[in-house]
């Protein structure tokens, strides 16, 4: 946050001001629910932001499927058919 004052030069002095002339403007009533609005605005925005980050890694990993090995059905036994059956060759 101190990164942040500094990027603008801003010290204590200026913050108060600025947080007075909020207040002038929209008033003691206003304050809370301009609060809420902008911290609702925040809470959506990292939302959209996290849901945009899990769709890349989906994407990536969609790119690459690990091998996947197919089982038969429980209780079924896996069918030899290659040495039950003769090849049919025209003769």
């Amino acid at each position: 946050m101190n990164t942040i004052f500094a990027l603008f030069n801003m010290g204590g002095m200026e913050l108060v001001l600025i947080f007075a002339v909020i207040l002038l403007l929209f008033g003691a009533k206003k304050l809370p629910e301009l609060a809420k609005g902008l911290g609702q605005g925040i809470k959506e925005f990292k939302k959209a932001s996290n849901e945009v980050t899990e769709e890349f890694h989906r994407a990536a990993d969609m790119d690459s499927p690990a091998p996947t090995k197919k089982l038969p059905p429980e209780g079924s036994q896996p069918a030899d058919t290659a040495s039950h059956t003769e090849p049919n060759h025209p003769q």
